[in-house]
């Protein structure tokens, strides 16, 4: 009985297991699923299945409201209407309200997460603001102070270096240490005739030792004195211990692929071993490896498996010393005899010049039909008679070889050369480099017969400097036929030459010197492949390329057949005025004015030009007078003729003549800018009731020009009348509303009278007129300053900047308003801004300057006045700026350089340069004076 009911106690062994049943939960064990309890994979309860479960437990059924939903239509209560136009606007309605909450709850939301990093903000500030108040505390940190900071050490934690510590040694070990390791050097009475020392039991003779290293040394040497070809090598055993100091230690890695290189072009050359290229690279790799012998060996085996590659052979002469060379290299020819490689590396290997003249014309024998051989052994002639009979057989043989051809007719004599090019033009008929050769040698000859005959007009003997012009003037024009005679027959031939092709051949003859030859390739070539209704365009582009290549004499040319096509065209005679000015003489300049006025007698600016020349160049007023006489018959009614007259008389001090030439250009011309030079003129003479008087006969024919209300201000302003003065300016802010110089010269005026809140008003009241005028913005930001409201000037000056974010002025004054710390971050960012404008790039050079960083600021100055010309914004206050630098910091020739540049560039705008230079007592003064008052001014 007990034992069925032991039986039945252990029947739910038997029985499976209960779901979730973890072995061990009670006593805290964490259950774990392996693949045997799942089982094999199989599907889930179907759909009636679980829909029988839910009804026995009394359980509603899941409903899926899209679950006959066509993913095409939509559902819905009105699936079935039609959507109408009352539907969509409602849908319109219902999609406003959803975006109008859902703004609403954003902009609840911006404000919650505004709020939020506030407040983090303010509980865990940053670094930078921790510190903000510190670093503004820095800018009033002295030099001195800085210079008297500590060095800052290392504070980083670092281990603790523990303390050696030292303990006394008794001296009955020190003595055992000595016996075990002592030597004993004297002489016992059993070796009297050697040297050795006994180790305890041990003897070593230091004689043998010596004795056996040198044969092992001696051994090595004669190992490596040996090769597997029999041929000596260039190690020297003398110097082998010397050259052992050479050797570079290669690391792991090199060693590394030095190893899978030489394994991979191992099975290179086995595999392959007629590849030539494999032994090559195999060989060089043994030769970086330091194994020069392996390399030798390696490179010999190359030269027997690939005899006929002459690479092969090059680099095993290479490989080995001069002498074991010429042997390799003698070999090579009996295998590859027509290679012109290995003649001429033989012939290289020859330190004597007879013995390499053999070699070559050994080599001549072999290949008789190389130039390249031909050209190396006449140039190791020095007697011409030789070179010439050897270049005379050479264009036998190679009579298609032009180098040899042109070379043999450099070597004789004008008529010798003429029959030689004869010959060449007959054997090569497509070669242009012959006709082109011909053209330089008649330019040749023109060039003997110029210097003939100006040494003939040194001895005054006209007759035979006659001659010689009469022929040089023939020569020129053979020179013209040769090379439109050789364009024919090349075309002829159906060589196809393009014009750019012409264009740089016409560049090398300019670059070796015969501008007249270039010449006679432009006359011919130029038109080439150029509609005619893009001529003009296309030469003058061409001027520029060639002007800026360096290639004046092309340039030059280019102009003048442009001219010979387009006479009449005022900037073609204008460019090659310009031409002339920078690169050619005095004489060339005054014969293409000359010509210039004669094809277009109504070009004012030639006249000009003509008239500076005389005067500025030359010194010669009264040329420069009848120039201008010749100008007025042909434009009577010029303005800038009548001013160029009046100018060269005032300057000369012929002040009536100037007064009454400005009487008659009134009565005559009579325009704005005349009137307006009568003024000045008198009120440069101190003539102010004169200048007033004329003031008021312009402003009735021209009351719309403000200069006339500045001039008739400034000189009330002078005499200290502030009412005229101001009723002046008044008069002209009416009439002439948006010029932003009278409306200066108005605050001005106030401000001088003393009354700073009426100039504000009337700036204020200008840029309601003109708000983005950053001119007007600056002279606010100034008269606060001159206030002595600075921070009120800084405010005004953000304004500024927000009204003209582009403004080079507003920024730079931005730079300069702010602490020395912050300058050069906010001059980036006025860079960035401005696109690099000529006064921000000044502002940059001047904060170089001030950290004494005399080349970067040189180098930044040359950059804004650059970008000034190249921007017509030629602000003198920039060489201004740049002069003063240079005289504290630079040489007298980088500060003559200065001069000459401003005088080139001529500027007439900036805000002192413009007070500088209209000032009546600065009249008459050049360039250089100014120059130098506004650096003063500037300083």
């Amino acid at each position: 009985m007990a034992q069925k009911d032991k039986s039945n106690k252990l029947a739910f062994l038997s029985m499976p297991a209960p779901a979730s049943y973890v072995a061990g939960l009670g006593r805290g064990a964490s259950g774990f699923t392996t693949r045997s309890d799942i089982g094999p994979a199989r599907e889930g309860p179907s759909a009636e299945v679980i829909a029988e479960a839910q009804m026995k437990r009394g359980e509603e059924p899941d409903y899926d409201p899209d679950q006959y939903q066509d993913p095409e239509n939509e559902t819905g209560l009105f699936a079935g209407t039609v959507y109408e136009a009352d539907d969509e606007e409602a849908d319109k309605i219902y999609a406003n309200v959803d975006d109008e909450m859902d703004k609403r709850r954003k902009n609840r939301r911006e404000a919650r997460e505004t709020e939020e990093a506030a407040r983090v903000r303010a509980e865990r500030p940053k670094i930078q603001q921790q510190f903000s108040d510190l670093k503004r505390g820095l800018a009033s940190v002295t030099d001195e102070e800085w210079e008297s900071l500590p060095e800052v050490g290392n504070l980083t934690k670092r281990r603790k270096v523990r303390e050696t510590r030292f303990f006394v040694v008794p001296d009955s070990v020190i003595v055992g240490d000595r016996n075990k390791i002592g030597y004993e050097t004297h002489l016992s009475a059993e070796q009297p005739d050697g040297i050795a020392s006994t180790v305890g039991e041990t003897t070593t003779d230091f004689v043998e030792l010596g004795n056996a290293r040198d044969k092992v040394l001696s051994l090595k040497l004669d190992q490596v004195s040996s090769s597997a070809s029999g041929l000596s090598t260039s190690i020297n055993p003398k110097d082998y211990l010397t050259d052992l100091n050479s050797v570079v230690l290669k690391s792991e890695a090199e060693i590394g692929d030095i190893k899978r290189a030489r394994m991979l072009f191992d099975s290179l050359t086995k595999s392959n071993p007629k590849h030539a290229p494999g032994w090559i690279a195999a060989a060089r790799v043994e030769e970086h490896a330091g194994r020069m012998v392996t390399a030798r060996k390696l490179i010999m085996t190359g030269c027997e498996e690939c005899p006929k590659s002459e690479d092969v052979w090059l680099e095993a002469a290479r490989l080995h010393s001069d002498n074991d060379a010429k042997v390799i290299l003698a070999k090579a020819v009996q295998h590859v005899g027509q290679s012109i490689k290995i003649w001429l590396q033989a012939a290289q290997l020859e330190h004597d010049v007879v013995a390499r003249k053999r070699v070559l014309r050994k080599a001549l024998e072999v290949i008789p039909n190389s130039a390249r051989l031909w050209k190396t052994l006449v140039n190791l002639e020095t007697n011409p008679n030789d070179a010439r009979v050897l270049l005379s057989r050479a264009v036998e043989i190679i009579p298609h070889s032009v180098e040899l051809w042109l070379a043999l007719a450099r070597l004789g004599n004008s008529q010798h050369a003429k029959a030689v090019l004869n010959k060449a033009r007959k054997a090569i008929p497509t070669s242009h480099e012959i006709w082109i050769a011909a053209a330089q040698l008649l330019e040749q000859e023109t060039q003997d017969e110029a210097a003939a005959a100006a040494a003939a007009a040194n001895k005054e003997d006209k007759s035979t400097t006659n001659t010689a012009t009469a022929a040089h003037n023939k020569t020129i024009d053979i020179i013209d036929k040769t090379i439109e005679m050789g364009v024919r027959e090349l075309r002829k031939h159906e060589v196809l030459f393009t014009r750019e092709q012409w264009l740089q051949e016409a560049e090398r003859c300019d670059e070796g010197g015969k501008p007249r030859t270039c010449e006679a390739i432009v006359k011919a070539t130029i038109a080439m492949e150029v509609e005619e209704e893009d001529q003009y365009s296309t030469w003058l582009g061409d001027v520029e390329t060639m002007e800026g290549k360096g290639r004046i004499a092309t340039a030059r040319a280019i102009l003048a057949y442009a001219l010979k096509v387009f006479p009449n065209r005022v900037k073609l005679w204008e460019r090659a005025a310009y031409l002339e000015q920078s690169h050619g003489t005095g004489e060339s300049r005054e014969a293409l004015l000359q010509r210039a006025v004669e094809h277009c007698p109504q070009a004012e600016v030639l006249w000009l030009m003509w008239a500076k020349k005389k005067w500025s160049e030359d010194g010669n007023v009264s040329a420069a007078r009848e120039v201008l006489e010749k100008a007025f018959l042909a434009n009577p009614e010029s303005e800038a003729i009548w001013l160029a007259a009046v100018k060269l008389e005032a300057e000369n001090g012929q002040y009536e003549v100037a007064r009454a030439l400005l009487t008659r250009a009134r009565m005559v011309a009579g325009t704005s800018r005349i009137w307006m030079k009568a003024v000045v003129f008198e009120r440069q003479q101190g003539h102010l009731d004169v200048a007033l008087q004329t003031l008021q006969e312009a402003l009735t024919k021209f009351p719309k020009s403000p200069k006339f209300y500045m001039i008739q201000g400034q000189i009330h302003q002078s005499r200290k009348e502030y009412g005229p003065a101001r009723a002046a300016f008044a008069a002209g802010v009416k009439a002439c509303p948006n010029e932003p110089v009278l409306w200066i010269l108005a605050s001005r005026l106030e401000e001088e009278d003393g009354k700073s809140i009426k100039a504000r008003a009337l700036l204020d009241k200008a840029r309601l007129v003109m708000p983005n005028n950053d001119e007007l913005w600056a002279e606010a930001v100034k008269v606060e300053e001159r206030a002595g409201g600075a921070l009120q000037a800084k405010s005004v000056l953000s304004r500024a900047i927000q009204a003209c974010p582009n403004s080079g002025l507003l920024w730079s004054m931005l730079v300069w308003s702010e602490p020395r710390a912050t300058r050069k971050s906010r001059a980036t960012d006025a860079m960035t801004k401005t696109g690099k404008h000529p006064l921000v790039i000044c502002t940059v050079a001047r904060l170089f300057w001030a950290e004494r960083k005399i080349e970067k600021a040189r180098e930044w100055f040359d950059r804004a006045a650059k970008a000034a010309s190249a921007d017509e914004f030629d602000s003198g206050d920039i060489w201004g700026w740049w002069y003063q630098f240079e005289k504290e910091h630079g040489t007298r020739e980088y500060l003559q350089a200065v001069i000459d540049k401003c005088t080139v560039v001529a500027p007439r705008h900036g805000a002192v340069w413009q007070a500088v230079a209209k000032d009546p007592k600065n009249a008459g003064k050049n360039t250089t004076q100014l120059l130098e008052l506004v650096a003063a001014v500037l300083s």
